[in-house]
């Protein structure tokens, strides 16, 4: 039996409550725990600074003290460029493409269970641990499955959607098996003095929190005004720019009508906000392209499942199809009145996490 002394750890740390509860659980169960911290890109602000809302200053600092604390070794990644090239491009690229797209899920994919993990690994760890709030199982078969957090208002698993055998594999939740009220209680035990520290909410590389005046300063055509128009073509008034709406929004149109109208789509070739009433309004299905499973490989038949359009949606049942070119086609029991392309559909099967994809255009 392995000895967990001889088990090395890398945490992904923050100087939030999540992460350093994370780390500290992990000292005290005996692993080898080294502390990483990710340095990312952010914009500059107005002040000349230019830090990442997950790694300013305070943070690394909080992040340090607490390695300190526990005893155990400090590294910072420079990850700064991969993010940008990946993470921030791709959020740009969605939405001049007419998306809506969440760019969480896409730094999971490419920057925490990709570049961190290898730079892990490179390390002669043999685990990734994160603050997420999820678990993970292994069959008597060897499969690796991917559940749901035990706070289910906390659980992290759709934005966990994108990762794999190989990577779950060599990952760690350690928080996943608490509320985050007990999260709470075992950072003040622990005394690493994050206890009362707020969640992150907003996306981590935008100076001041706008993501309206940040595409207009790094992608000022998405923000460029359009016709807003019924789904028979009549213009019936002038948009701010597609970026600003998103499927089903109804708020903040600007235009006068007899009844109240949402956006059902946007067609970025035409520049065109099209809105409809609240019977005009409303999907029961979806393809998703670029589909994970987390199992390694897609079910041969269709199957009854939940599925969640959005990381705050409740989960809704629906038949699931795995098509061909990782894509799956997804009919819901009753229409669904928000389904955006550019946000990942995520399937669930009771607390399990099956995978997930990201939405294509629907049809209505």
């Amino acid at each position: 039996m392995t000895n967990r002394a001889d088990i090395r750890v890398v945490v992904a740390m923050s100087g939030g409550v999540d992460s350093s509860v994370a780390a500290a659980l992990l000292v005290e169960q005996g692993y080898q725990v080294v502390g990483m911290m990710m340095r990312l890109w952010s914009e500059e602000t107005t002040d000349g600074g230019a830090h990442n809302r997950c790694c300013t200053p305070e943070q690394m600092n909080d992040a340090r003290r607490i390695a300190d604390k526990l005893g155990i070794p400090f590294y910072v990644l420079d990850t700064k460029d991969v993010f940008r090239n990946t993470v921030v491009q791709y959020f740009i690229d969605g939405h001049r493409g007419g998306y809506t797209p969440n760019p969480c899920v896409e730094c999971n994919r490419q920057i925490r269970f990709r570049y961190l993990l290898q730079n892990a690994l490179a390390l002669d760890a043999d685990y990734l641990a994160t603050g997420h709030y999820a678990r993970i199982r292994r069959d008597e078969n060897g499969i690796y499955h991917l559940l749901k957090g035990v706070d289910q208002h906390k659980d992290q698993s759709y934005v966990l959607s994108v990762m794999g055998q190989e990577q779950l594999a060599h990952t760690m939740f350690p928080v996943g098996e608490f509320p985050k009220p007990e999260v709470r209680k075992l950072a003040e035990r622990f005394d690493v003095r994050v206890a009362g520290k707020r969640d992150s909410q907003d996306l981590c590389f935008l100076g001041d929190g706008d993501y309206r005046r940040f595409l207009t300063d790094y992608a000022p055509d998405v923000m460029q005004p359009g016709p807003i128009v019924l789904a028979d073509g009549t213009v019936i008034g002038q948009h701010r720019g597609l970026a600003n709406y998103t499927i089903g929004q109804r708020k903040g149109l600007g235009v006068q009508y007899h009844t109240p109208l949402y956006v059902l789509s946007m067609n970025p070739h035409t520049n065109a906000l099209i809105v409809g009433t609240a019977d005009e309004l409303g999907c029961d299905e979806l393809v998703a392209s670029r589909f994970n499973w987390v199992g390694g490989t897609a079910p041969n038949e269709p199957f009854r499942a939940e599925v969640k359009i959005r990381y705050r949606a409740r989960p809704a049942p629906a038949l699931v199809t795995p098509l061909a070119s990782e894509r799956v086609h997804v009919r819901f029991d009753t229409p669904l009145r928000d389904i955006a392309p550019g946000q990942a559909a995520v399937v669930y099967l009771s607390d399990e996490c099956l995978g997930g994809g990201i939405i294509e255009r629907s049809k209505t």
